[in-house]
């Protein structure tokens, strides 16, 4: 669904002058005309197997964001650490959790989705109980498709679900990418996390080739950039170079506005509304549609 860049202009006027940090001639998204109706769902996986990359952070805030622009959201927390359950305030201690809904001791998903405080964005928590999922699984028919079958039968009530993948790349991760139709890998602007993208796309490809035929990659997304260091200059610029118009034009950069709503329980569209930060994830969120990735 990707668009190429030709395809890419905006309407007459929009198109900024000023030169991102991606070294490209920086694009304004004009905000998305409202839905019809809704679902089925696009299923996103936002991945990595390094941690720290900003994983959590990007799928609370563009799931807000999305949100905002009247889209249903489900967010589904698929690491034991429950940092995207904890960042969204949402209980996950002796509530039903992904982990049930992989095991199959609870069949019906609107019994373990959250409706939190923030329209149209909902969760399904995951707490500590996650980690033995992989054991359980190992034996089991099908295994790397139980997760695909459990977010089909609530596709039709979501126009986009995010999954907030552990830092691996076990069962779990590919159990997310079996189920998704676009992968959104965040990309801390620092060299060793540069390192381990091949890896990624690799292990996409043989999803793809193995699992899931349909799946895209919809754009890697820096994150934590800070201008005012060379390093984070010349590693978003080898990004570039290397994966050209699969970088998006959105660049999260470093604040500690992030921790702040965090330990809020809250996006930091809400958090902090008018925070460069929230700018950044609703263009984030705007770039997804305008590219096809999200409806």
């Amino acid at each position: 669904m990707t668009a190429q860049r030709e395809d890419a202009a905006v309407l007459p006027g929009l198109e900024a002058p000023a030169i991102g940090p991606t070294g490209r001639r920086q694009t304004i998204f004009a905000d998305p005309p409202p839905l019809k109706g809704h679902g089925p769902a696009r299923i996103i996986s936002l991945s990595n197997q390094k941690g720290g990359v900003g994983k959590t952070t990007s799928t609370i805030n563009l799931g807000a964001a999305l949100a905002e622009y009247g889209r249903r959201v489900l967010a589904v927390d698929f690491d034991p650490q429950g940092a995207l359950s904890a960042g969204l305030g949402v209980p996950t201690h002796d509530v039903p959790t992904i982990y049930d809904l992989l095991l199959g001791t609870i069949k019906n998903p609107a019994e373990a989705i959250v409706h939190t405080d923030y329209p149209n964005l909902d969760v399904i928590p995951a707490n500590i109980d996650l980690s033995a999922a992989e054991v359980h699984l190992v034996n089991e028919v099908a295994r790397e498709t139980i997760l695909a079958r459990v977010l089909r039968k609530v596709s039709d009530q979501y126009d986009v679900i995010l999954i907030d993948c552990q830092p691996s790349l076990g069962l779990l991760t590919v159990n997310a990418l079996t189920a998704a139709h676009g992968v959104l890998i965040p990309l801390e602007c620092e060299f060793f996390a540069l390192r381990g993208v091949a890896l990624l796309v690799e292990t996409i490809d043989k999803v793809r080739d193995r699992l899931n035929p349909a799946i895209e990659l919809d754009g890697i997304l820096a994150t934590m950039y800070d201008a005012r260091t060379l390093h984070s200059r010349e590693v978003l610029e080898r990004v570039v170079e290397t994966f050209g118009d699969q970088v998006l034009e959105t660049v999260i950069g470093r604040t500690v506005k992030f921790p702040d709503a965090s330990v809020a329980g809250a996006p930091i569209t809400s958090f902090a509304p008018d925070h460069s930060a929230s700018d950044a994830y609703r263009q984030l969120a705007r770039e997804l549609i305008h590219r096809g990735a999200v409806a």
